[in-house]
């Protein structure tokens, strides 16, 4: 079986390359005790201050949009298995429209 070690990285590389070029710079403050909460996990695990924030920026957004919560309306959306579904009168819809809406900006910039 043929050694597929240089072919991994190489796709590593290149998936790295293509997120880094995704990233956009942000400022923002944060409590004096979330910094040293920060730079005591980004010690403990070997790894820049602005690497750490990023990945529990996006580990926190995507468990906020996972429990984002559904509000059944009074509108039946579709029938599933004989069950009405409603639409959801919660967050999510009106969230998912202002990124789709930012997105949209954002690309014609």
């Amino acid at each position: 079986m043929p050694n597929n070690h240089v072919a991994q990285l190489i796709k590593k590389l290149e998936d790295q390359s293509t997120e880094k070029s995704k990233l956009v710079d942000c400022n923002f403050a944060i409590s004096e005790e979330d910094k040293f909460k920060v730079e005591a996990l980004a010690e403990l695990f070997h790894c820049s201050e602005e690497q750490l924030v990023a990945d529990l920026l996006h580990a926190a957004l995507l468990e906020i949009e996972e429990k984002m919560p559904y509000r059944a309306g009074t509108k039946v959306i579709r029938v599933e298995e004989g069950d009405p579904v409603y639409e959801d009168v919660g967050p999510m819809p009106r969230y998912m429209a202002i990124k789709s809406r930012l997105s949209k900006i954002t690309q014609c910039a």
